[in-house]
This record gives C-alpha cells, sequence and structure tokens, in this order.
C-alpha cells in the first residue's frame, strides 16, 4: 500500500489549487470547475492532494488550529527564503523553529488559513 492522496474541504479549491500550483511548485494532474470542483495535485515526486468544496461537510476552520493539529510540510532548501516569498504572495508567518539536528521549520499560513512547514532537515527524514 501506498498513500494515492490526502483531501482537504476548502470554500475555493479553484483559488487555493491556483495559487499552490503558482507559488509551491505543484501540478494539477485533475482541475475541475464543478462543483465540487475538485483539484489533484501532485509534486515531483508524485505525492497528491485533493482540493475541494463540500458545503455538506463543512469546512474547518484551518486559522484556528494550531500547526501541531494540522500542517502540510514541504522540504525547503532555505525556509526563510521561501517563506518570504510566500508571504509576498499572501501567506503570514506562524513561527520558526529550529531543530536539535541544525535543521529549521518555518511555518506560514497560505491564505485560507492552512499551516504549511516549511522543513530543511539536519538529518533527513527516511
Amino acid at each position: 500500500m501506498k498513500i494515492e492522496h490526502f483531501a482537504i474541504n476548502v470554500a475555493d479549491p479553484v483559488a487555493m489549487a491556483t495559487w499552490y500550483v503558482e507559488h509551491l511548485g505543484m501540478r494539477a494532474v485533475v482541475a475541475s470547475t464543478e462543483p465540487p470542483c475538485g483539484h489533484f495535485l501532485a509534486d515531483d515526486s508524485g505525492a497528491m492532494m485533493e482540493i475541494y468544496h463540500n458545503p455538506a461537510a463543512g469546512v474547518p476552520d484551518y486559522a484556528a488550529m494550531p500547526p501541531g493539529r494540522l500542517h502540510l510540510a514541504f522540504e525547503s532548501a532555505d525556509p526563510k527564503r521561501d517563506a518570504a516569498r510566500l508571504i509576498e504572495a499572501g501567506a503570514t508567518h506562524e513561527e520558526d523553529v529550529a531543530l536539535p539536528d541544525g535543521g529549521l521549520i518555518v511555518t506560514v499560513r497560505d491564505p485560507w488559513g492552512l499551516a504549511v512547514q516549511l522543513a530543511r532537515r539536519g538529518k533527513p527524514l527516511g
């Protein structure tokens, strides 16, 4: 078994998917403008996330969730530089965490409130 995708219910999946493609290097594998406007986005390894809107399920208040409850993490060679670039594109800074192994995680919130970690590990995972 391997993960096919994980999904998040958001209020504006078209705008969010566009932002992730433009600013985080994702590519749209599926991009629907018909409700629920499902967008499957993949990184260069093929890992995918689905962004859609299902009003009946309720859109969580991502901005109110601490990053320790829910976050999406991206590898970054320079988390501070990438955070500054994302902040210019509408993200907001949440926190910086220096790791004991010399790594750094900078967390920002995307324009919809979802916590996004930019991680440079001192010792790679896996």
